[in-house]
C-alpha cells in the first residue's frame, strides 16, 4: 500500500551514487559577506535538536502563506492590493531567505549533514522560486501587461533550472556576484515600496527620463536574464566532464533542455491561444499551475546531478498542462478557469507525491529521519 500512494522514484544504483555525493559549490555574491555575520548569529539562537530539514520547510510554508496571501488580495496582479500584504509577503520572504541561509548551517552544527538535506534544500528553492516570482509580478501591478507578465514570470523560474542545469553538466554550482541573496533583496525592497506606495506607485513617471517606474524592474530582469543566461549555456556547452560523466555529445548535457523547452513551449502556445486571454483574467492561477510543474522538473534535474543519472522527458508532471492544453485546442470546450485549477490542483500533488515518495526512500536507505536528527553514515555538506 505504501508503495501505491508514495512513489521510490530512484534505483538501488542511483541511491547509492546518492549516498557517495559530495556537495560542491563556487563564487560569492556581493552581500554574502556582511549577510554571513547575521546568519551565523541566527544559527546559534536555534537549539540544536531542530532539524536542519525542519528550518527549511518553515521558511518555505512562511513564504507560501504570505505569497498566497497576496495572491487572493490580487488575483490578476492590477488590484491595489492592501499595504499590510505586502509588508507580510517581504517578511515572509525575508524570514525564507534567513532559515534557508542557516538550514546548512544547522545541518554542520549538529553533525547531520546528507544528501538528503541538499536535495531538501533545493527542493524548496525550487518551490519558493514560483512564488517568489508570482509575488514579484502582483508587486509591480504588471498583469495590466499580459505579455510582460508571462516573461517575467517565467523568467525567474527559468533562471533556477539553468543554475541547476550548469550544475548538473558541471558538478560545482556557482555564485555570481549578484545572485540569489541580492535578488532576494531587491524583491522585498519592491515589496515594501509598494506598501507604501501602492501599486500604482509603479506607474508614476520619472521627472528627467521620462520613464514609468515599472520600466525599470523589467529591464533589471531582462538584464539580469541575458547576463545570467549568458554565463550558464557557456559552462553548459562548454563545461565538459561533469560529475555525471556527461560531455558536451552526450545527450545527458542538453536533454534537460528539452523538459524547460516543452513546458515553456506549451505555456506560450495556450497563452497566445486563449479566447479569454488566461494571463488578462488568471495570471496568478496560470504562472503557479505552470510553476508547480517547473518546480518538479528541477527537483527532478537535482536528483539528476546528485545521482548522476539521465533526465528522462516523460513525466506525469505535463499532465495539468496537457489538459489545458487539449482544452485549447477544442476551442475552450471546459471553462478556462475550472481547467485552470484542475491543472494547478494535479501539477501540485503530483509534485507533492515525488517529493514525499523521494524523501521516504533517501531516509529509508540512508537510515535516518527527514525532520529529526539522526546521527548516520552518508553525510555530505550543503549550504
Amino acid at each position: 500500500m505504501p508503495h501505491l500512494l508514495w512513489p521510490e522514484p530512484l534505483s538501488a544504483a542511483q541511491l547509492r551514487r546518492l549516498a557517495e555525493h559530495k556537495y560542491s559549490a563556487s563564487g560569492r555574491s556581493l552581500l554574502e559577506p556582511p549577510c554571513q555575520v547575521y546568519w551565523n548569529w541566527l544559527v546559534q539562537q536555534i537549539p540544536t535538536w531542530v532539524a536542519p530539514n525542519a528550518l527549511t520547510v518553515v521558511g518555505l510554508l512562511v513564504n507560501v502563506l504570505s505569497t498566497v496571501v497576496l495572491v487572493c488580495c490580487c488575483p490578476t496582479a492590477t488590484e491595489e492590493g492592501p499595504a499590510w500584504a505586502f509588508v507580510l509577503s517581504a517578511l515572509g520572504l525575508f524570514i525564507y531567505q534567513s532559515l534557508d541561509a542557516i538550514d546548512g548551517k544547522q545541518a554542520r552544527r549538529t553533525n547531520s549533514s546528507s544528501a538528503l538535506g541538499e536535495l531538501f534544500d533545493h527542493g524548496c528553492d525550487a518551490v519558493s522560486t514560483v512564488f517568489v516570482a508570482v509575488g514579484t509580478c502582483i508587486s509591480c501591478g504588471i498583469g495590466i501587461f499580459p505579455d510582460w507578465i508571462f516573461f517575467c514570470g517565467f523568467i525567474g523560474m527559468f533562471m533556477f533550472f539553468c543554475a541547476h542545469w550548469q550544475t548538473y553538466v558541471s558538478g560545482t554550482l556557482r555564485f555570481g556576484l549578484v545572485d540569489v541573496t541580492e535578488v532576494q533583496f531587491a524583491i522585498i525592497i519592491m515589496y515594501l515600496m509598494t506598501a507604501f506606495g501602492g501599486v500604482s506607485l509603479w506607474q508614476s513617471t520619472l521627472p528627467v527620463l521620462g520613464l514609468k517606474l515599472y520600466v525599470f524592474p523589467i529591464m533589471g530582469i531582462i538584464g539580469g536574464a541575458l547576463y545570467s543566461c549568458y554565463n550558464y549555456f557557456h559552462v553548459i556547452l562548454h563545461g565538459g566532464a561533469g560529475k555525471n560523466g556527461s560531455t558536451v555529445a552526450d545527450t545527458s548535457v542538453l536533454s534537460p533542455g528539452l523538459h524547460i523547452g516543452l513546458i515553456l513551449t506549451l505555456a506560450f502556445i495556450i497563452f497566445k491561444k486563449s479566447p479569454s486571454q488566461l494571463l488578462e483574467h488568471h495570471p496568478c492561477l496560470y504562472l503557479l499551475a505552470f510553476g508547480m510543474v517547473i518546480a518538479k522538473i528541477s527537483n527532478k534535474l537535482v536528483v539528476a546531478h546528485m545521482t548522476k543519472s539521465e533526465l528522462y522527458l516523460p513525466d506525469t508532471a505535463f499532465i495539468g498542462p496537457g489538459l489545458l492544453f487539449l482544452n485549447q485546442y477544442f476551442n475552450s470546450f471546459i471553462d478556462e478557469h475550472i481547467v485552470l485549477w484542475i491543472a494547478l490542483v494535479l501539477s501540485l500533488l503530483d509534485l507533492t507525491r515525488y517529493c514525499t515518495g523521494l524523501c521516504l526512500q533517501i531516509a529509508g536507505h540512508l537510515r535516518i529521519h527527514v525532520f529529526s536528527i539522526t546521527t548516520a553514515p552518508g553525510r555530505a555538506q550543503r549550504d
